[in-house]
């Protein structure tokens, strides 16, 4: 594989959710894990290799490799907790789009999480004594969550962790597309990919969200006039 010979995006999502699959009925094959692999990427450049950029949480539950049966040199991964959409991951992002050229960008939340988890008891005045480092990050997921109880105001606030979680990742998506013009430009001239997923920690499958709501969100970043340029 070549930054020019790598796959489609539509391939390249062909090629995660077969290796989720693989990962959710036991059956990994753990591609490019051998000392030869390891010798190529001291060698090698990542850009003629990887082929998906991921924003996952950083929980132990959460094995990106694993999960897509990925090996060495496949995934250009990003964690930070809530799988939340900063300036550090928003650079991280265009790195493995513009310069490690992935043919794919998964924005991946997960079931349970801590940190979304952490915001929701926030709202209710039910969480813990946050330390001083975590409570500006559980801040910035605070807003999506009380948009997803105005969306859901049938829902009880104790069971609105899925629909937040969910909401999370298009935000991320919105605020990639909204501060990145070279993310949208790509997507546009359908060289990359964005897509909403979500991880299922009890039972290792990942849901794929509508690409039709990338698309929407793309749209409306599009004519936002406080777009990023």
């Amino acid at each position: 594989m070549s930054r020019e010979t790598k796959p489609s995006p539509f391939e390249v999502l062909c090629m995660l959710k077969a290796g989720n699959e693989r990962f959710s009925r036991g059956g990994l094959t753990h591609p490019h894990l051998d000392a030869p692999r390891i010798e190529l990427a001291g060698k090698a450049n990542q850009a003629d290799h990887a082929y998906a950029s991921i924003l996952s949480c950083s929980d132990s539950r959460v094995p990106v490799e694993f999960i897509f049966d990925a090996g060495i040199m496949h995934l250009f991964t990003v964690r930070v907790a809530g799988n939340v959409c900063t300036a550090s991951e928003l650079a991280s992002l265009e790195y493995g789009l513009a310069h490690v050229h992935t043919p794919v960008l998964v924005v991946l939340g997960h079931t349970q999480c801590g940190a979304i988890t952490a915001a929701v008891r926030a709202r209710s005045g039910g969480g813990h004594a946050l330390e001083r480092n975590i409570r500006p990050h559980i801040e910035m997921i605070e807003p999506v969550v009380a948009e997803a109880v105005r969306a859901h105001p049938e829902v009880p606030e104790d069971d609105i962790l899925p629909y937040a979680t969910e909401l999370n990742v298009w935000r991320g998506i919105e605020r990639l597309f909204l501060e990145s013009s070279v993310t949208r430009d790509l997507v546009k001239r359908g060289a990359v990919k964005v897509v909403g997923a979500i991880y299922d920690v009890g039972t290792g499958k990942v849901e794929w969200l509508p690409e039709s709501t990338s698309t929407a969100i793309l749209v409306r970043a599009e004519s936002n006039e406080n777009r990023a340029l």
